[in-house]
């Protein structure tokens, strides 16, 4: 994560809560009154929404590009990183300046256009799993730095503590006082809202960051405001071929502070500041992405969910043309019904009303919502 002032793809600002500055971050993480669901507002017919399309769908790179698309960086000067990319059906090699040089690729030996095959050949480097984490130019080799590109797998991190202990510390703390009024919390479950939105719930199984599971409940909620705009997003995609895969959404104050005292100070960007408490506490940010209607598999993305990298950034380079095509197709959808993507994580969305909520610590199981409540 050392490239990311390098590569220029970095956030723009600290996020609320976020300690440090973002010149040496190296990464990137009461009682309810719950309408039934049934009187959430029904959304329009759908039809999609041309504004929030990017453009031309690009075709797809060659899997051997995808697999080799990522970030590097030098032995010797392990700071100046650079990309290896897809574009326009090309494979490209961007400096931190943007700065872009055409290779050709043959079986696992990358080459400039103008230089001999047989004189200065770019050797692959793979790992005994079969992934890529290098290539040698001479005697020179570039390292990898991202985790790689099978979006299945969650990041992980080395917890500063046991995950158990951290709970323990969490429960027995306290959000902080918030000396205003709010709202009254409105919860919505959103699976139950549209055989579209599919749940891929990482915290509530060991593939995610932290490699234990945080949540006991593999469900998903948000305000009811911020869950029919999300409705709306729905309606504009479905015409397009997707629907919307939900990795998070409301998350107890308490999980918000494990994720805090678990991570480590370089990926502190990507996780928020208990002390001020995180905009899932409030009921009123998403994690989402895309998924074909057609197979249900995700669609690839420049990074993976949950990935302490530059990848993860909304503004990366890197990638395929295809993914990043994706990636700013579900950002537009997003903000045409009135959500921000989070700067440091393109999966990110916190809906506008985000200020009028408090924040928020009961469990799934005690919301009183949904199956789980009987």
């Amino acid at each position: 994560m050392s490239g990311v002032n390098l590569l220029n793809v970095g956030p723009l600002k600290k996020r609320p809560g976020a300690l440090g500055s973002l010149l040496t971050a190296i990464g990137r993480l009461v009682c309810f009154m719950a309408l039934p669901v049934a009187v959430l507002a029904a959304p329009t017919n759908a039809q999609s929404d041309s504004s929030v399309v990017p453009g031309p769908r690009p075709p797809d790179a060659p899997r051997k590009w995808k697999e080799l698309v990522g970030i590097y960086s030098g032995e010797e000067d392990k700071k100046l990183s650079f990309v290896l990319l897809e574009q326009d059906g090309k494979l490209l090699w961007q400096d931190a300046k943007g700065v872009s040089q055409e290779l050709q690729l043959s079986s696992d030996t990358l080459f400039l256009p103008s230089e001999s095959k047989k004189q200065f050949p770019h050797d692959i480097v793979r790992d005994e799993a079969g992934r890529i984490v290098a290539f040698c130019y001479l005697n020179f080799c570039n390292q990898r730095k991202d985790p790689g590109a099978d979006p299945t797998r969650s990041y992980h991190i080395t917890p500063a503590k046991p995950v158990e202990e951290l709970r323990r510390e969490a429960l027995a703390g306290a959000p902080p006082a918030e000396n205003r009024s709010f709202l009254q919390p409105d919860l919505v479950e959103l699976a139950p809202l549209d055989p579209a939105i599919h749940l891929d719930i990482r915290y509530a199984t060991a593939n995610d960051f932290l490699g234990v599971p945080v949540y006991t409940q593999a469900r998903a909620f948000l305000q009811r405001p911020a869950a029919e705009a999300l409705l709306r997003v729905l309606q504009k995609l479905k015409p397009l071929g997707y629907g919307l895969l939900i990795h998070d959404g409301y998350r107890p104050w308490y999980v918000t502070k494990i994720f805090w005292d678990a991570t480590p100070p370089e990926g502190k960007i990507f996780v928020a500041d208990p002390s001020q408490g995180s905009r899932h506490n409030r009921g009123c940010a998403v994690d989402l992405t895309l998924y074909d209607l057609q197979t249900s598999r995700p669609i690839e993305m420049t990074g993976a969910y949950d990935e302490m990298s530059p990848r993860s950034f909304p503004n990366y380079p890197g990638g395929t043309s295809l993914q990043r095509w994706h990636r700013d197709l579900l950002r537009r959808a997003m903000e045409s019904e009135g959500f921000t993507v989070y700067e440091a994580e393109w999966w990110h969305f916190d809906y506008k009303d985000w200020r009028e909520y408090g924040i928020l610590n009961i469990p799934f199981e005690k919301l009183g919502i949904g199956s789980a409540a009987k």
